[in-house]
C-alpha cells in the first residue's frame, strides 16, 4: 500500500505550533522596594496573601508591618469610629476617619500604637479576623471527675486559668502553649476533715500589677473567712500569704482585690473594706494582718452582683453592680459608687439605678409594656423596635466593666447598659436588649474595650458582641434585627494529631482533646455561668451529663 502523500496542512492541523517564548524585561524586579510596597498597599488582602507565593522577595514585602497595619485600620477601626455617635463632633478632622500613621483614631486599639510597642499587625490582623468570623481552634481540658458543691470558681488572667473548689483547692492552669496545670494548693490550712466550711464562694485576681512576678490571688468562704495567695510565674509555685478569721455575717459571695486594697461583701450584704500593710511586689508573705479601713451595711444589694475596686494616691473607689427587685416591676440593677480615703473616711457615696428607666409591671395590662411614641423610629422592624421591652426575670449574671454594665438572663437575652460617670452625676442610661441565643443565657463577661462574651446555659451557644458606642443609634438597631449584632462562635479546629477514634474525638501529645472540624462540643453538657476571654481565646466551663467538669479553650490566634 503506497504511502499517502505529506501535507503541511494535515501535519499542522496535528501538531500546533509551540507558543512562541516572548523575552520581554522583567520591570516589576527592577524596582526598587518602595516602590513595590507602593503598588501593594492598593491591594486587596486576599491578593496580599497570596503574593506571599510569588518569591522570597515577595513574601518579605507583602509581610511588612505598615501595609497590615493599614488594612487593620481600615477593616476594624475605621467602620467602628464612622458608627459612634458625636466621633466627629470633638473637633477631630475628618481625615482622621482614614488611615494615616499619625492623625489615624485609634479609638480602644490605641494601645497598639503605643510608643515601645512592638506590634505585629499581621497577627493582630489574622487574630481580629478569626473573631469577626467566630472561626477558632477548640480543645476541651477535664478538671474534674464529678461535680462541686458549692459550684467551681474560675478566673482568666494573663494566659492563666484559676480554679478553686472545695474537692481539688486552688488550682492554676496554663492556657498558653501546652495547656496544663502548672500550681496547685489545698484550700484547708489545718489539713482538717473536709467540710462546708471550707467550701469556696468568691475569687478574684488582682489585676494591678501585671508586671510583678507574682500574681495575687483572693479566696473567700462560705464561713466568712477570706485568704489571700500569691502565684510564682517563674517556679510555679502557690503560697497562702493570709487567712482571715471566720464571721458570722454569712458567705463572702463577692470580693475584689487590688494590693494593698481588698474588699468583700458577705450574704448579710455587708461592705467590708481592708488594708493591707505595704510589701515589696516580690514578697510572698504577709507578716502582720490587714487593718479594717470601712465597713457598710446594704439592704438592697442582691445577687447576682460583681465588686469593683481601683486605688489612687489619695482615696480608693469601689464600684458595686447588684441585681435590684422592685416593687410590682420585676427585676432592676443597680450601681453604687464609694469613695473613700486611705484612713477610711466615706468621701462620698454616690447610687444610681435602672428602675426609672421602667421595667414591665407584673400585673399589667393586656397590652404589656408601652414605649413614648418619641422614643419609636417606626423606620426600624418590629424586631428592632423591642429593643427597650424589659425582662421580668431575675438576671443570671452581672458584668461591669465602666461604661458597659451587662446582664444576661434566662429567656434567651441580655440587656446593656450605658453607664454615665463625672465628678458630678452617675447615671445608668436606659438599658437595650440583646437578642441573639436560642436558649437560656446562662452567663456573661465584658472586657475593658467594649467586647462582651455570652453563652447558653444548653448547647454550647457561644455569642461574641461589639458593644463600643452603645446599640442606640439606627444603623447598630438595624444590624440588631438582622442578627449582625452579634457573631456566633463556630470551632473549625486544626488537623488531629492523634486520630486515637473514630468518634471524632483525639487527644494530642499535652493530653487535651481537641474536635474536628465541624464536630461540636457534647450537646448534652451544661454551662455553669462562668465565661472569660482575652485577647486571643475564650475559656468556658462546662459540666457533662455525668458530672465530669472541663473547661473548653476557645483559640482564636
Amino acid at each position: 500500500m503506497a504511502k499517502r502523500p505529506w501535507s503541511s496542512k494535515e501535519h499542522a492541523e496535528a501538531y500546533p505550533v509551540k507558543r512562541p517564548r516572548y523575552s520581554s524585561t522583567d520591570r516589576l524586579s527592577a524596582l526598587s522596594d518602595e516602590l513595590v510596597l507602593r503598588t501593594l498597599s492598593f491591594l486587596p488582602v486576599s491578593t496580599l496573601v497570596a503574593c506571599h507565593r510569588l518569591s522570597h522577595r515577595f513574601c518579605t514585602l507583602s509581610s511588612d508591618p505598615q501595609l497590615w497595619k493599614s488594612a487593620y485600620y481600615n477593616r476594624f477601626v475605621r467602620p467602628r469610629a464612622s458608627r459612634i455617635p458625636g466621633i466627629r463632633d470633638q473637633g477631630a478632622p475628618a481625615a482622621s476617619l482614614f488611615y494615616s500613621s499619625r492623625i489615624s483614631k485609634w479609638l480602644k486599639d490605641d494601645h497598639l500604637v503605643k510608643e515601645g510597642n512592638e506590634t505585629n499587625w499581621k497577627k493582630q490582623y489574622k487574630l481580629r479576623h478569626n473573631w469577626s468570623k467566630g472561626s477558632c481552634d477548640v480543645s476541651e481540658i477535664q478538671i474534674s471527675a464529678r461535680p462541686s458543691l458549692p459550684p467551681m470558681l474560675v478566673r482568666l488572667y494573663e494566659d492563666i486559668v484559676f480554679t478553686a473548689d472545695k474537692l481539688h483547692g486552688l488550682r492554676a492552669w496554663i492556657m498558653k502553649g501546652s495547656q496544663r496545670l502548672l500550681a496547685s494548693l489545698g484550700l484547708n490550712p489545718d489539713g482538717g476533715q473536709e467540710g462546708l466550711w471550707d467550701a469556696p464562694t468568691s475569687l478574684a485576681i488582682d489585676t494591678s500589677s501585671s508586671n510583678a512576678p507574682l500574681l495575687r490571688i483572693s479566696v473567700g468562704f462560705s464561713d466568712g473567712r477570706f485568704g489571700t495567695y500569691a502565684l510564682n510565674k517563674e517556679d510555679g509555685s502557690l503560697t497562702c500569704q493570709y487567712m482571715h478569721a471566720a464571721s458570722s455575717n454569712g458567705a463572702v459571695s463577692a470580693v475584689a482585690y487590688a494590693a494593698p486594697y481588698l474588699v468583700t461583701m458577705t450574704d448579710a450584704q455587708l461592705l467590708s473594706l481592708y488594708s493591707f500593710p505595704s510589701q515589696s511586689p516580690d514578697s510572698v508573705s504577709i507578716k502582720d494582718p490587714p487593718r479594717l479601713l470601712a465597713s457598710l451595711k446594704s439592704h438592697t444589694a442582691w445577687p447576682p452582683l460583681t465588686l469593683s475596686i481601683r486605688a489612687s494616691s489619695s482615696s480608693i473607689i469601689i464600684s458595686i453592680a447588684y441585681a435590684l427587685p422592685t416593687y410590682l416591676s420585676g427585676w432592676s440593677v443597680g450601681l453604687q459608687e464609694l469613695r473613700i480615703s486611705t484612713e477610711g473616711t466615706v468621701i462620698h457615696s454616690r447610687l444610681t439605678s435602672a428602675t426609672n428607666q421602667g421595667f414591665t409591671p407584673l400585673f399589667a395590662s393586656s397590652s404589656g409594656f408601652t414605649t413614648p411614641t418619641s422614643e419609636v423610629d417606626d423606620t426600624l422592624p418590629r424586631s428592632a423596635q423591642r429593643g427597650s421591652i424589659p425582662s421580668l426575670t431575675k438576671p443570671t449574671s452581672l458584668s461591669y466593666s465602666h461604661p458597659y454594665l451587662l446582664a444576661s438572663h434566662p429567656d434567651n437575652t441580655l440587656t446593656l447598659y450605658l453607664v454615665q460617670s463625672n465628678d458630678i452625676d452617675l447615671i445608668i442610661a436606659n438599658g437595650s436588649r440583646l437578642w441573639g441565643h436560642t436558649s437560656s443565657v446562662s452567663g456573661a463577661h465584658v472586657g475593658d474595650r467594649g467586647k462582651a462574651v455570652s453563652v447558653s446555659a444548653h448547647g454550647g451557644e457561644i455569642r461574641v458582641w461589639e458593644l463600643e458606642g452603645g446599640i442606640n443609634s439606627i444603623s447598630s438597631k438595624k444590624r440588631a434585627a438582622a442578627g449582625q449584632a452579634s457573631i456566633q462562635i463556630r470551632p473549625e479546629p486544626k488537623k488531629l494529631e492523634q486520630d486515637s477514634s473514630a468518634s471524632g474525638v483525639s487527644v494530642d501529645e499535652s493530653g487535651r482533646q481537641r474536635f474536628r472540624s465541624g464536630q461540636a462540643v457534647d450537646e448534652l453538657s451544661t454551662t455553669k455561668g462562668w465565661v472569660g476571654f482575652d485577647e486571643e481565646k475564650v475559656v468556658v466551663l462546662r459540666e457533662k451529663g455525668q458530672g465530669t467538669q472541663a473547661l473548653v479553650v476557645y483559640d482564636f490566634s
